[in-house]
């Protein structure tokens, strides 16, 4: 009796169905509506094709083909492909607070810690800040000048370091007796400055000019917490 070639890939199940990758229909079926492993699917396959394609580039139906759940479940998790922008800039940013914070209590930090990490950070996960081929700038504001889709991601991500940057100076501050600080202004101040270091620090040209930016936004973000500056 002849026989059938079977895709190793899909195994048929007792009901007719196919399951992809050898996995009997109902773990799949258990799979794709865990909710916390199917709103992670949706966000790791978002981020790469945001990243490879671009936000306007990319639909709901892409990233569900990629992240191998139902299109309906991203709308169910995330409401809308800008929400989920949005959540992934969140994301960015907690991540960015992480690898600031990493083996250090909030008080204990101070600029010579966090600037480095912060510009390492960024360079090493970067979205939309490459530098174009035809374009001097890079950066965060050079992405969102040059590509609407991008300032959602920032914004969300903003939103979550400055609130941080507050916790970081209240806990600094306090350890150290220093007072009479506005803290919503030094925070927004501060997020600002390191913005554009990251700005100037992603374009430069070479490694003693990445030194000099890192060490002067070093400088300066340490003299306005009114550090002793040398």
């Amino acid at each position: 009796m002849a026989t059938r070639a079977v895709d190793s890939r899909s195994v048929s199940t007792a009901q007719g169905r196919s399951s992809p990758r050898g996995r009997p229909a109902a773990d799949v079926r258990a799979r794709r509506y865990d909710p916390a492993e199917t709103k992670a699917r949706v966000l790791a396959a978002a981020h790469m094709l945001f990243s490879r394609n671009g936000f306007a580039a990319t639909g709901t139906a892409d990233i569900a083909r990629e992240a191998d759940v139902s299109e309906g479940s991203i709308f169910y998790h995330f409401g809308s492909k800008k929400a989920l922008l949005e959540e992934l800039g969140r994301r960015h940013g907690e991540a960015m607070i992480a690898a600031m914070e990493e083996g250090y209590a909030l008080e204990d930090l101070e600029p010579g810690i966090t600037v480095p990490r912060v510009l390492r950070f960024v360079r090493e996960n970067m979205i939309w800040e490459g530098p174009e081929p035809d374009c001097n700038e890079c950066g965060p504001k050079a992405a969102m000048a040059a590509s609407a889709d991008a300032e959602p991601f920032y914004h969300a991500a903003k939103e979550v370091t400055t609130d941080w940057i507050k916790r970081h100076m209240q806990a600094a501050f306090a350890k150290r007796g220093v007072t009479g600080v506005e803290i919503d202004i030094a925070a927004s101040f501060t997020h600002h400055i390191v913005g554009d270091a990251i700005d100037r620090w992603l374009c430069a040209a070479t490694p003693e000019e990445t030194d000099r930016i890192e060490r002067e936004t070093v400088r300066f973000i340490r003299a306005a917490s009114g550090y002793v500056v040398e």
